[in-house]
């Protein structure tokens, strides 16, 4: 999925704003009028590259060329080369930590994503990894890029992408079932119900309103399990999706995928995020000759 060039045209002149300022200073003094440079973008450790299109996209905004030199999704190993950038050194400068700092979390997103992915892959487990809304504001569509980039699921990209029903709406419409209820009087027939639940009661008053899927909110493996058993006993389990979410680690990840989910979602994969270590280096210099 990619937004369309002018909008993130857009979205990369307004990060690019809130750096410059009223201008690039040491650039502005430093680098003689009439330059011209190229320049590579290098990861500094392994992992996972995200972000290549949009770095593209970022340059070519700003009036630079550049050509890709790596794919989203590919694995590198430290010192490799990924985006080639040609063009003037003042532009280049002045854009640069702004284009990295996107293209490197980009790329620690999808490389922490893959991670997890593989732990749940070489377990034997099919289950899904999936983010959160807990994104930066403005930052959504790139994190949940990313995501996918690294094998993962962006769950919602909106709060208009599917009906999500947690314990704030239960509690102001009643209960799940009047929620629910309210939900299919109102919604249209393409929109996904799911519904989040905070202990086993409401599991099975929830799969019995026929919800498309159910969240198991800060639920423990254990307590996944029973939920899953419990759906199995009343012939449930494959009339809908569990997600487990909420307080989910790394570390505890497989025994969710063990205790039978279709889905776990980690808010770390967007929130707790570490950039790709990723740098600009200038590889060539034209400089202008002197009448």
């Amino acid at each position: 999925m990619s937004l369309p060039k002018e909008i993130l045209r857009e979205k990369f002149r307004k990060f690019v704003e809130d750096d410059v300022g009223h201008g690039d200073v040491t650039t502005l003094y430093a680098i003689p009028p009439g330059t011209i440079v190229e320049a590579e973008v290098i990861a500094k450790e392994k992992g996972i590259i995200a972000g290549v299109e949009e770095a593209l996209a970022f340059a070519e905004t700003f009036g630079l060329q550049a050509k890709a030199l790596a794919k989203d999704g590919s694995k590198v190993r430290s010192r490799t080369s990924v985006v080639r950038v040609n063009g003037d050194p003042a532009t280049l400068l002045t854009i640069e930590r702004t284009l990295l700092n996107l293209f490197s979390r980009m790329s620690g997103i999808a490389t922490h994503t893959n991670r997890l992915v593989e732990k749940i892959r070489r377990a034997g487990y099919k289950t899904i990894v999936a983010a959160t809304r807990k994104t930066m504001p403005g930052m959504s569509y790139f994190d949940k890029k990313a995501v996918i980039i690294g094998g993962g699921d962006p769950h919602r990209w909106g709060l208009d992408d599917m009906i999500l029903i947690k314990d704030n709406h239960t509690r102001i419409a009643g209960s799940i079932g009047q929620a629910v209820t309210r939900v299919r009087e109102r919604a249209s027939f393409s929109k996904r119900i799911e519904v989040e639940v905070a202990n086993l009661s409401d599991v099975l008053e929830t799969a019995k309103a026929k919800v498309d899927a159910i969240m198991l909110d800060n639920f423990t493996p254990k307590q996944a399990r029973e939920a899953v058993d419990l759906l199995k006993a009343n012939k449930l389990r494959d009339k809908v999706l569990v997600e487990a979410s909420g307080g989910i680690t790394e570390q505890a990840l497989v025994k969710y995928a063990k205790a039978g989910v279709d889905i776990v979602s980690l808010g770390e994969i967007t929130q707790s995020v570490k950039a790709l270590d990723l740098s600009l280096e200038i590889t060539k210099v034209k400089r202008a000759v002197s009448s």
